[in-house]
Parts: structure tokens; sequence; C-alpha cells
């Protein structure tokens, strides 16, 4: 029988914003998302893009945490929070279902709002990217697989330097930010982004897509605008937070985020009794769409 333990105060804010979780991926870090959930109490949450991750999805690989992590956030819905999803290239099988509005949960392409006297436009990003569409499209599905072995690998070797007391790295930061190419491609992106933006008459402008955490501020002959994205829950672990007319970029920290049990829920039970069936089920739900 789990342990319960006392009901801990949950960080609360208006708006919390996550992107690229990659659901049913090995990269995915589904367990300090689920610790990261469980600790915040946003008024509105938007999912933008790549949350399930149906290019890659396998029947054998979905584990009970990524199907914890969908139950916490159908879970936020019911308990009155306003989810948007935002689809993305990842999971962008979900788009023939747009502008599909249950409840308090809204899938949809692109989410526009206005917040204290603010316009925002959200989404996910990947309508700039060359390599999410036709010939290119099969070639970064399979490169998908090697980010997935490089994961693994990345993973074992941090444990090893752990065990000797050294920090650890990330691989694919490491080539993501020693690569001109790349780094080019992500600040040609932010900037396409700003300057759309602020040609259609946001004040924000937030993406995910490329996994990398920012707020910025961009200027033109024609104005300026707040570039905001969400990172991802793969490598950075982050997201976006609102409160108070400030944003910033939250990053996760096991310390902070305790994987403490709310009163009255038994997860290793409840988990026990329930996984094979919803996972089964989910997985011939996703059978389905794909």
């Amino acid at each position: 029988m789990c342990k319960q333990i006392k009901k801990m105060k949950k960080r609360q804010m208006e708006i919390c914003i996550l992107s690229d979780i990659h659901l049913g991926t090995y990269g995915c870090q589904a367990k300090k998302l689920l610790n990261y959930l469980k600790n915040i109490e946003p008024e509105m949450l938007i999912l933008n893009g790549d949350i399930i991750d149906i290019w890659n999805f396998k029947k054998s690989y979905f584990p009970p945490a990524h199907m914890e992590v969908l139950r916490r956030l159908f879970k936020m819905v019911e308990k009155g929070v306003r989810v948007v999803y935002v689809t993305g290239n990842h999971d962008e099988t979900l788009r023939k279902y747009s502008d599909l509005h249950l409840g308090n949960f809204l899938l949809t392409d692109k989410y526009i709002f206005k917040k204290d006297g603010k316009k925002y436009w959200v989404f996910h990003g990947d309508v700039f990217d060359s390599t999410t569409k036709g010939y290119a499209k099969l070639i970064a599905k399979l490169g998908g697989k090697g980010y997935d072995l490089l994961i693994i690998m990345n993973r074992l070797i941090n444990s090893t330097l752990e065990f000797f007391g050294r920090d650890k790295m990330s691989f694919s930061k490491k080539v993501k930010n020693g690569v001109k190419q790349a780094v080019s491609w992500i600040n040609n992106f932010e900037s396409t982004a700003a300057e759309l933006g602020i040609e259609d008459g946001y004040d924000y402008v937030v993406c995910g897509h490329i996994h990398q955490p920012v707020i910025k501020t961009f200027h033109n002959g024609k104005g300026h605008i707040q570039y905001l994205n969400s990172g991802d829950w793969i490598e950075n672990l982050t997201s976006l937070e609102y409160n108070d007319g400030a944003w910033n970029v939250y990053q996760y920290n096991e310390n902070q985020d305790s994987s403490e049990i709310e009163e009255g829920e038994n997860y290793e039970g409840e988990l026990a009794d329930r996984q094979v069936i919803d996972i089964n089920y989910f997985k011939q739900v996703v059978g389905f769409f794909i």
C-alpha cells in the first residue's frame, strides 16, 4: 500500500505553457514532468505541440508514467483548468480534429488570445521548418530514431558521471550549440516568428518546436514584440509561467518539485490496478489515428 502524504501547497499561476513533451519516446522525462504538474495550479495550461509523439509511436513502448501524465492533464481539465492543446508536427495527425471544444479543453492549430491588454499568438512553429514536410519529413522521422538512441546513450554516460561525482552533460545540446548552421537556423526561426508577429500586430508570439527555452524582445522598423519559447521535456525540462503581469522561464528543480503525493491519492496502488487496461486502450486509440 502506498504511503499517503499530506497535500502540499501548490504554486499558483495564471498561465503555464509546456511544449515538446514527446510522450511515447525514450527521451521523454515523464516522471519529472508529472512531479512538476503535481506542484502547480494554473488557471490556464497551454500545451504548445509535440505532446504525444505520434511520429515515433511504438505499440511496444508507452510506459505507465507517460499514461499518468495524460491522466494528470485530464484531471486538471476536470478541476476547471482551461487546457488548450495546440498541435505540432509530431502530433499533426490530431490536426484533422482542430477546433474541437470539450468543456474546458480546446484542441487547435494556433491559439490567439488577449491577456492584461496584450495580444498573444501561440503556435508550435513547425510551419517554418521545411524538414517537417514531404520527403524531408521521412528523413526527419529517421533522424528521430537516432535522436532516441543518442538520448539513451547520454543517460547511461550521465549515470556513470554521477557515480564518480562529475557533472552531467548533454550531447545533443553540444551538437546544436557547436554547429554554426544549427545556431543560424534557430536565430532565423526566432526572428521570422517575431517579424510575422509584429506585422500582424501581436504583442507576444509564443512557440515551441526548436527546444530552446527563451524570452526575447525583437525590434524592427514597424515595432517590437516579445518572443517566448517554452523549451522541452527531454533535455531542458522547462516551461513558461505567467503571474502578476510577468513571464519567466521555469527550470525544473527536483528539490522544489518534489514527488510527494496528494492526500487521498494512492498513486502506486491505482497505477498497478489500471495501467494494463489504460495503456492497451491508449495504444488502440493512437493506432486508430495513425
